[in-house]
């Protein structure tokens, strides 16, 4: 296995931190407290051609692979960004893999380079209100007319589908009732989001404000043909090629998020003195912090390893979900920890911590919750007699 931080990917790390320097805390609080867009982050990375970080060099990318994406994302999330930061940019990355992978020659050509120059945003069109993540299980209805589909159906929990242009969208294109595995029979497109007959509603929530949630529902949204990815009927399959890199960046991201928390509380702990002594000389501050510290790392080792193995083309499934549960776990108690060194600054705004605290939550949840990662491992790793 390569260290993560060998060459090109500490080359990458410094470049983006070069960028994110114009962008500190006080800018993420700033687009959090206003519920932005942040537009000239999303400007910044897209000019710099970092959105097309793992897409290969013939269809206009750099084609450094989801390592060094994984690499980028967590640097952003470091920097301050948080998963405000990283949701602005990040589906325009691994929401492409399908299309990379599955799709034609033509679509490749034509779907990817708008998305890399920054031109065009998407967005991930798969969860459904009453599915959940049974995906097989979505209603989305895709119906064949001639040279296009009328799609009808509600989605939600989807990102940035206030500003997208395009999303990722998954339909069943035949009844679950004739196919003879639930699997079968639901289709890919990569369309255009045509705001004619997709009504967007946004989701007001705890945290992550700048970059929106939202509920979709669509009415008779026509489709061309030429956006189906792949076969008909087998995109469910298609889907995993951006479900295993999506655990991989979150995974990062709240090792990011992780550091940060602990660097200002570390910064704060050396400075504050209680008792005439600096509260970061008492164990009670240490032990926790240093906890912190090495349950990070380890988390961030994961990450990596998975990211490799993917790039490698190697099954990546197991290693993709143990690093999302771990650095969720990692970083929303490096979070807490650092809330807690501060005491009653942690609460305040001014200290950005409660701006992580709230922003962790999403990796402990999304894309997959914790207890759905233990029943994959334990069936998928250990063998054990599935539980659902």
């Amino acid at each position: 296995m390569e260290f993560p931080m060998q060459q090109p990917h500490q080359d990458v790390r410094d470049s983006i931190a070069r960028i994110c320097a114009d962008f500190g805390d006080d800018y993420w609080r700033k687009k959090d407290k206003e519920g932005k867009f942040p537009h000239e982050f999303y400007r910044a990375i897209a000019d710099g051609g970092w959105l097309g970080i793992a897409v290969p060099e013939e269809y206009g990318g750099a084609g450094l692979g989801m390592t060094a994406a994984v690499t980028m994302l967590q640097a952003i999330a470091e920097c301050g960004g948080g998963m405000n930061g990283g949701t602005s940019v990040k589906i325009n990355i691994f929401g492409l893999n399908p299309v990379l992978v599955f799709g034609t020659e033509e679509q490749k050509r034509r779907m990817a380079g708008p998305i890399v120059r920054g031109e065009e945003k998407t967005c991930f069109a798969i969860t459904e209100p009453n599915a959940g993540l049974n995906t097989t299980r979505i209603t989305t209805k895709a119906v064949r007319c001639g040279d296009h589909y009328l799609v009808s159906g509600a989605k939600t929990w989807i990102s940035t589908a206030q500003v997208a242009d395009r999303m990722l969208l998954l339909a069943r294109t035949t009844p679950i009732e004739e196919v003879s595995k639930p699997t079968d029979g639901l289709s890919l497109f990569f369309t255009k989001l045509d705001r004619n007959h997709v009504e967007v509603r946004e989701i007001e929530r705890m945290g992550r404000s700048a970059v929106d949630a939202n509920q979709l529902f669509i009415d008779n949204l026509p489709v061309p043909a030429e956006d189906l990815i792949g076969e008909e009927g087998k995109g469910f399959r298609y889907v995993f090629h951006s479900m295993n890199p999506e655990r991989m960046v979150v995974a990062a991201e709240a090792v990011g998020i992780g550091r940060a928390a602990l660097k200002h509380a570390v910064a704060y702990a050396k400075e504050r003195v209680v008792f005439d002594r600096p509260i970061g000389q008492n164990q009670g501050i240490q032990h926790p912090l240093a906890k912190c510290w090495m349950e990070l790392e380890a988390a961030n080792l994961m990450a990596y390893r998975a990211a490799e193995l993917y790039d490698r083309g190697q099954p990546c499934g197991a290693e993709s979900n143990a690093a999302k549960y771990l650095a969720g776990e990692a970083g929303y108690k490096a979070c807490e920890t650092a809330v807690l060194t501060l005491g009653g600054n942690g609460y305040a705004k001014d200290y950005h911590l409660e701006r992580y605290l709230r922003d962790i939550m999403i990796c402990r949840i999304a894309p997959i919750t914790p207890q759905l990662i233990c029943s994959y491992v334990a069936e998928k790793v250990l063998g054990l007699p599935r539980s659902y």
